[in-house]
């Protein structure tokens, strides 16, 4: 729509987006504009948050044999839980980046006490 459906006026509404995929534009905000602002953010809130979860993990951890700190989801939970709520998603992203390991897709408070989070 060319027009703003929502207005009397009859000026044009902001530039049409026509982007298609492989464009490096496509899906993301118009550059400059508040949207980039809040992504770019937010993008920095949850990196600061990721290695906030890592230095916990390196002074929660033991150091195993092959010299990567090594703890479990438990204990890690009981530790980060009263930082922050997001755990699982913090160490999903974190999994995400290459920075730790743990089998399973996710994780469960309870359940999953006992799976070896490992700091790589």
């Amino acid at each position: 729509q060319r027009k703003n459906p929502f207005s009397s006026d009859d000026r044009l509404a902001s530039k049409p987006a026509h982007t298609h995929r492989g464009d490096p534009t496509y899906g993301r905000p118009p550059e400059g504009s508040r949207t980039e602002q809040r992504g770019k953010d937010a993008h920095s809130h949850v990196g600061k948050e990721v290695e906030e979860l890592c230095l916990i993990i390196r002074r929660t951890g033991e150091v195993g044999e092959d010299g990567h700190v090594s703890v479990t989801f438990g204990q890690l939970f009981e530790t980060y839980v009263t930082i922050s709520n997001k755990v699982v998603g913090i160490l999903l992203r974190a999994r995400k980046h290459g920075l730790v390991h743990f089998e399973g897709e996710m994780l469960w408070q309870g359940k999953d006490d006992n799976v070896v989070i490992t700091l790589l």
